[in-house]
C-alpha cells in the first residue's frame, strides 16, 4: 500500500504543504508522532531477530529526527535543519528496510 500512495503524496506535498502550520510544536509534534510509530515497528522486529544494527540505526535518525526538531533554531541554516530530518529519516528507512527484509527471511516470524 505504501508503494502506491508514496508518489500520490509526493506529488500532493508541494501542494498541500501550505496548508501545514510551520510552527515549532507543530514540527516536534509531528517528530514524536512518526518516530513512535517508526520506533514500535522496528523494536518488535528486533525482539524477533535480535539484530542489534536494526537499533543502531534506529537510535541515530531518531537522534537526528529529534534534535532538528528540538534544537533546529541553533542550527546554522534551515537548510541544515531539513539535511538533519532527512539524514534521520533515511536512517529510520534503512532500519525499517533491513527488518522487513530479515523477516522475509525469517522462518519463525508469524508476521512476514
Amino acid at each position: 500500500m505504501h508503494c502506491l500512495l508514496t508518489p500520490v503524496l509526493l506529488s500532493a506535498s508541494v501542494t498541500l504543504a501550505h496548508l501545514l502550520p510551520g510552527e515549532e510544536s507543530t514540527h516536534r509534534t509531528l517528530a514524536a508522532i512518526v518516530a513512535t510509530l517508526g520506533a514500535i515497528a522496528l523494536v518488535r522486529g528486533f525482539r524477533v531477530h535480535g539484530k542489534r544494527r536494526i537499533l543502531a540505526w534506529m537510535a541515530m535518525g531518531l537522534g537526528c529526527i529529534f534534535f532538528a526538531a528540538w534544537f533546529g533554531d541553533h542550527l546554522p541554516s534551515r537548510a541544515w535543519e531539513v539535511g538533519l530530518t532527512m539524514t534521520g529519516s533515511a536512517f529510520m528507512i534503512l532500519a525499517h528496510r533491513r527488518n522487513h527484509t530479515f523477516c522475509s527471511n525469517c522462518t519463525s516470524c508469524t508476521h512476514a
